[in-house]
């Protein structure tokens, strides 16, 4: 097995198993730890994105690398978070957003008080913005209504199965452009 067909499969094991989750924690109205997957899921989503706008040879080096247990880097220098979301949000403008805002969720923070403070709170108006326009555009979120983590949490697994369809979309692209590399 190629390190590409190992990595799309590590991937489609993590969203896999984030499926099931996030089922288990919507039952359970748990809905800072549905954010958390959310987050984890945007995570393998934003790394293929980044992979596609990389070169094969650099390409293969960082799914090599994801496989070996290291961190991704290009030289001596690490590739941080930051640089993988500042590269996805030239071609997605929500991603900045989304991924601060679940963030929230996977660092402690006071978002995990979200009964009774609601985390929209801490946010800048750009974020809730962006937010909450992305919720308009793709999830029918009510135009006239303030986004907080009650209007929100009703599209929790709508929101989770979007991002997991975008992530296969993209990690077909990752497997096709491959071949095509190997055919040319």
């Amino acid at each position: 097995m190629s390190n590409l067909q190992k990595f799309c499969e590590l991937i489609r094991k993590r969203s896999e198993e984030h499926s099931k989750s996030i089922l288990i924690l919507n039952k359970e109205n748990l809905y800072g730890q549905m954010i958390s997957i959310l987050r984890q899921e945007l995570d393998s989503m934003v790394r293929v994105i980044f992979l596609l706008t990389q070169n094969l040879e650099t390409r293969n080096k960082l799914m090599a690398l994801t496989l070996d247990g290291e961190k991704w880097k290009l030289g001596k220098s690490q590739i941080t978070d930051r640089a993988i979301v500042n590269a996805t949000q030239k071609l997605h403008g929500w991603a900045d957003s989304v991924y601060k805002f679940g963030c929230g969720f996977i660092h402690l923070s006071i978002f995990h008080d979200y009964s009774k403070s609601d985390p929209f709170l801490y946010l800048g108006e750009d974020e809730i913005s962006n937010i909450k326009q992305h919720m308009i555009r793709y999830h029918n979120f009510p135009v006239g209504s303030n986004i907080s983590i009650e209007t929100l949490s009703p599209y929790l697994i709508a929101i989770f199965e979007k991002i997991k369809g975008n992530l296969e979309c993209y990690i077909e692209d990752l497997e096709e452009e491959s071949v095509e590399s190997l055919i040319l």
